[in-house]
């Protein structure tokens, strides 16, 4: 039984939890059984709920009564996995100390240093650095949605394009991005720009506003990402794992690091010739997408580069014992 621990909120944002439902098709083809271990969050869990999923509500906060240990001994675990990004010592030890593997994802806290494996997909710098007693790095650990295989496609220009910056926008940086658009767009007529705002986030009306007098289109809700992602041509998006999504479907990026990790993962979207780099939210560049005049051979990259077998080699490992 693999135990799966998520953090979701708006602040933290809602990458865990879809790459958890990533993960949880593979385990499903596996044929394995799991538990979703997550903190109370009502977007994340209407996700959940849509697709079947019943998560079990545990505090995250509470790093002293050992809930960890209960849910090992009642729900018979015998793997752990976190994606909180930050595991905490006293939740690694409370896993170990049942004496069951403890494995994180992107960790570089101090509860990484005890786990058994780190799978650091998305960690692109100081590899040296990352915490854990076996170090899983690099493209071919990303958990990435399954359907991106059907809906692939090369792209050859720029017609439309859609701006996804995460399931939540902590930091409503989709607002500075519709008034650069706005103005860019006076220049590039005819091309068609979407504006996909994830569950979480909060900025709906301030959106409706900021796109009157235009034609730019606003969705709040879609059934499959990568269905969706098939009939743009550029998308501007966060530094998470939707960026590396969209470049394995062919789909090139203009990418803003919503948070400071993330400004390793646009560096490494740029350094591998399948998208544009634009800096921290901050700082950013946006004026970059001037930049992206090949889009033939971004996208091809992008389909080369990111391997879509992820949550496969991920389950090999967790139930290899």
């Amino acid at each position: 039984m693999l135990a799966i621990c998520i953090e979701c909120s708006h602040k933290r944002g809602m990458g865990h939890l879809f790459r958890a439902m990533n993960l949880i098709y593979a385990v499903e083809k596996a044929g394995e059984n799991y538990i979703l271990l997550m903190n109370r969050d009502e977007a994340g869990e209407t996700v959940l709920a849509q697709n079947g999923i019943v998560p079990i509500i545990v505090d995250l906060r509470d790093v002293l009564s050992d809930w960890e240990g209960r849910i090992i001994r009642e729900r018979h675990v015998t793997v752990w996995l976190n994606d909180r990004l930050d595991t905490g010592a006293q939740t690694a030890r409370h896993v170990k100390n049942k004496g069951i593997p403890l494995f994180t994802i992107d960790d570089m806290g101090e509860g990484a240093a005890l786990a058994d494996g780190n799978f650091a997909s998305l960690i692109f710098e100081n590899i040296d650095r990352i915490p854990g007693r076996q170090v899983y790095a690099g493209c071919e650990y990303l958990i990435l949605n399954p359907a991106i295989e059907r809906w692939r496609r090369r792209r050859s220009s720029v017609e439309n394009i859609v701006v996804t910056l995460g399931g939540s926008d902590t930091y409503g940086v989709t607002l500075p991005v519709i008034a650069f658009l706005k103005n860019w767009r006076q220049e590039n007529e005819g091309k068609r720009i979407t504006i996909l705002l994830g569950p979480g986030s909060v900025i709906w009306e301030q959106a409706q506003r900021a796109v009157e007098g235009t034609d730019f289109r606003i969705v709040s809700f879609v059934p499959s990402l990568m269905e969706f992602f098939a009939q743009f041509d550029l998308a501007v998006t966060g530094g998470g794992v939707t960026c590396l999504e969209a470049a394995a479907c062919g789909l090139p990026c203009l990418v803003i690091a919503n948070e400071p990790h993330e400004i390793q993962v646009g560096r490494y979207i740029e350094r591998s010739g399948c998208g544009i780099f634009a800096g921290y939210f901050k700082e950013m560049h946006l004026e970059r997408i001037h930049e992206m005049k090949d889009i033939a051979s971004m996208s091809r990259r992008g389909m080369e580069k990111v391997s879509l077998s992820g949550a496969e080699r991920i389950c090999e490992i967790l139930f290899a014992g």
